[in-house]
């Protein structure tokens, strides 16, 4: 477990990321989750529980299945905690292996053994542009991999591994897409797409990018592939971010740091993820990933399933009532 600031660490020696699999994550996490108020006024969003473990360990794990072993944390003032997570808690695992619960002992360790953390402060949240920016002086030149804090796969159909791989052989940007809804475009960095080359046809859901936008309106969308919170970057987008004025809300976007390089030849290319993306980044998406969750958990979900269903069914009998 480390702590840097981005002027602390030196800068990594040159690496071609062409041929070369990413082995390091960057996890944006210093944002204000306004929308979880009050709960994330001391507690950070990404340490939310979703049935026993918090958002982060799930975006972490899906790192370390993927085989990166190297994560730097871009946290902000009062988000601490999050690196305390992964940290060994030798008192709490004395207590356990006394009291014989060997089940918990072996989760506890469990977190501090996943990746080695590192954490980095940004100042002022300025945009994800500008959060990724803070990475260059752990990154240097290699390709690297950015994980929004706040959504995860399900564990059973992986997206990073595909995404890693094929970045290795592009040496470009290699997205993550999602269909959605027309009327949803508007929240999201969307991508106008051709079939991908003839090189990359064993890669299943794979699309060539043309063009990124950032949150166009409906009638100016391109597609309805919406770039979500998963990236694989080659080392040359801290420049191109150097390079990047303020745009969608007067914040650095990444999305516009992408497009740049697209437009001086970087290969962009897109997966589109068919399986199912927990979006914990607001109260619904969250509650809907808890409970989803917790009914396909042997442990807790039949009884938890058969609870849900007398809810459920109460509240449709008193809307009747209603009507």
């Amino acid at each position: 477990m480390s702590e840097h600031t981005p002027s602390a660490e030196p800068q990594a020696a040159h690496v071609d990321s062409h041929g070369a699999r990413a082995t390091k994550a960057v996890i944006p996490a210093a944002g204000l989750a306004t929308r979880f108020l009050p709960a994330t006024k001391a507690v950070p969003k990404e340490l939310l529980p979703v049935v026993d473990r918090p958002v982060l360990q799930y975006i972490v794990e899906e790192a370390s299945r993927s085989g990166i072993n190297d994560v730097l944390l871009i946290t902000g003032r009062g988000k601490t905690s999050m690196v305390d997570h992964f940290d060994r808690q030798p008192y709490l695992e004395a207590r356990l292996e006394a009291k014989g619960d060997m089940e918990r002992l072996a989760a506890v360790r469990g977190t501090s053994e996943l990746a080695e953390i590192y954490t980095c402060r940004q100042g002022e949240p300025l945009g994800l542009g500008h959060a990724v920016s803070y990475a260059e002086s752990h990154v240097g030149d290699a390709s690297f991999a950015v994980l929004l804090g706040d959504e995860f796969t399900e564990e059973s159909q992986p997206l990073l591994p595909q995404m890693l791989d094929l970045q290795a052989r592009t040496g470009g940007i290699v997205l993550a897409f999602i269909e959605v809804p027309d009327d949803q475009v508007n929240r999201y960095g969307i991508a106008s797409v051709s079939d991908a080359e003839a090189d990359y046809a064993d890669v299943e859901n794979v699309v060539r990018v043309t063009g990124l936008v950032e949150k166009p309106a409906r009638e100016e969308a391109p597609s309805n592939l919406a770039v979500v919170g998963r990236y694989v970057l080659p080392g040359a987008i801290f420049d191109a971010i150097r390079r990047t004025k303020p745009g969608s809300g007067g914040e650095i976007q990444l999305t516009d740091a992408m497009a740049l390089l697209l437009a001086e030849g970087t290969p962009v290319h897109g997966i589109i993820y068919r399986g199912h993306r927990y979006d914990t980044g607001m109260p619904l998406g969250y509650l809907q990933a808890v409970v989803q969750l917790a009914s396909e958990r042997d442990d807790l979900g039949p009884a938890f399933t058969e609870w849900l269903k007398s809810f459920v069914a109460g509240l449709d009998r008193n809307a009747g009532k209603a009507a």
